[in-house]
């Protein structure tokens, strides 16, 4: 570490990188520009020279906040924990010992990158945002720390003196599992289209009125305007009308698969997942670079998603289960856009195994998809009921299409019901349990049987009355539930569960 390092009998509190300052005031940048900018347009002939000050203003404001919490800002590294204490105003301190810490990842935002600056993440696994993070440190800095903490939790007696120095993983200890290049990128881009960019123009609308002088909101004008372009097109005949309505379609799905693309390329650039001496070590993003690594022995489960589109071209995300958060998120994506025979063998290196055609399945008991058919109707059946009464007396017109309409819908949803009742399935075997659902996009879920924590069966009502239950199995940083399960078949799973949760003896589980 740059500081000198603190005596095993008092260990010394330290701040973290004087750049982080530099950092907050950037940032003040960042949110100066738009009231300068409003107060600059919204001022007539004197916005530039009212807008300059409250720009500075600002900017020092920030700069001032930002020196003052960084000193007020320090970390202390002990025997047997960390200890972070911050506050301006009042100072909170918080102590996290290293047996707590699951995993300590790298984080790097555009602006502290330009400093050579990270954050690190020590994550704890409780959640709700009590995770705890040092922001900023450099990149030497926060990678010695990173496996300081590392050595300290893993130990199983003594200690590390805070100068000496930390394990460091070599090339040589690490086996890339999956990468994503460019043209994966941009393939998993076209599939990620978002309207999202649609969203930010309605929100920059609201100052359009002082920034263009338009009415945005004014209909009377946006009627004319329409009237207007109707008219010409109109005079133009209906090969033009077409022409536009299919040019006004491909402009949208453009702007929609454009959007997708930025999305992807900024977030996955430079993935690579490997597996290093510690676990996984996932790294990846273009502006917000992040760095974590993931112990084998912390992985609950995987689970492997889809999307509509994308699943009729083979195409699948990978993710695992885990007591630390990704990016808020409660699993880790290991594989976001890949075919299943790429990740078979990251799964594998997990310790799961994907089904195979010898699969034990079973589906979900007949009589919860009769009542699961039933309820979901009958919101459609009542919703005919009430527009049949109330159209037939305020507009009999009406009557017919949408009470039609809604009896329509009943049906599919019945259809609906049955299609997902064919796909939602289980199996056990001796390792691992899975379950899969979905028809249009599935999903699939696998846990380790000695990994899970308890088995519970939860019945309401009518599952007592009609003989099926949910089946609940406790997962350390995930929840998986099995609905419509036969009581019997619910029974025996829980029974073979919990005979091996209780066979397994978990202080000789592999630490890797």
């Amino acid at each position: 570490m740059s500081e000198q390092p603190a005596t095993p009998d008092k260990p010394e509190g330290r701040n973290t990188d004087i750049k982080t300052v530099f950092v907050g005031m950037l940032a003040g940048v960042q949110n100066a520009i738009i009231p300068a900018a409003l107060i600059m347009f919204g001022s007539g002939g004197l916005g530039l020279l009212v807008a300059l000050p409250v720009f500075a203003a600002i900017i020092a404001a920030a700069t001032l906040f930002s020196y003052i919490s960084w000193k007020r800002l320090t970390y202390t590294i002990g025997d047997a924990d960390i200890r972070v204490e911050s506050g301006v105003l009042s100072r909170a301190a918080r102590s996290v010992p290293y047996e707590r810490i699951q995993d300590v990842s790298l984080e790097q935002k555009l602006i502290p990158r330009l400093f050579g600056l990270v954050a690190v993440k020590f994550e704890t696994g409780a959640g709700g945002g009590e995770d705890l993070s040092l922001s900023y440190l450099t990149e030497g800095d926060g990678e010695e720390l990173r496996q300081l903490v590392r050595a300290r939790r893993d130990e199983e007696a003594g200690t590390v003196a805070a100068g000496d120095e930390a394990p460091k993983l070599s090339a040589e200890d690490s086996e890339p599992l999956f990468t994503m290049g460019p043209r994966r990128l941009f393939t998993f881009g076209i599939f990620e289209f978002s309207l999202a960019v649609f969203a930010v123009l309605a929100g920059l609308f609201q100052y359009a009125d002082t920034l263009i002088g338009i009415e945005i909101w004014d209909f009377d004008l946006w009627e004319s305007v329409i009237e207007e372009q109707g008219n010409a097109l109109s005079s133009l005949g209906p090969v033009a009308q077409l022409v536009s309505a299919i040019g006004g379609i491909m402009v949208l799905l453009l702007v929609g698969s454009l959007t997708g693309m930025v999305r992807v390329f900024t977030r996955e650039w430079g993935f690579l997942l490997e597996r290093t001496a510690r676990g996984f070590r996932r790294r990846r993003g273009l502006l917000t670079k992040t760095d974590v690594v993931m112990p084998i022995h912390r992985v609950q489960g995987v689970k492997i998603g889809t999307r509509a589109i994308r699943y009729r071209f083979g195409w699948h995300s990978l993710s695992f289960v885990s007591l630390a958060q990704d990016m808020g998120a409660a699993s880790h994506v290991v594989a976001p856009f890949a075919k299943l025979h790429e990740i078979a063998p990251i799964a594998e290196t997990a310790g799961f195994r994907l089904p195979d055609e010898n699969a034990d399945w079973h589906r979900a008991s007949d009589k919860y998809l009769v009542d699961s058919a039933f309820f979901d109707a009958a919101w459609f059946l009542f919703g005919a009921l009430a527009a049949f009464v109330a159209t037939s007396i305020y507009s009999p017109e009406w009557t017919m299409l949408v009470t039609g309409v809604l009896l329509v819908l009943a049906g599919l949803s019945v259809i609906a019901n049955v299609l997902a009742w064919k796909f939602k399935r289980h199996a056990l075997d001796d390792v691992q349990i899975m379950a899969t659902k979905g028809v249009l996009s599935p999903s699939s879920q696998i846990a380790t049987r000695m990994k899970l924590h308890s088995a519970e069966i939860a019945q309401g009502p009518i599952a007592r009355l009609r003989g099926y239950a949910t089946l609940h199995l406790g997962q350390a940083g995930g929840t998986f539930s099995i609905p419509g399960v036969p009581v019997d078949r619910a029974r025996e799973v829980r029974r073979k569960v919990m005979q091996t949760v209780a066979a397994t003896d978990f202080s000789q589980l592999e630490n890797g």
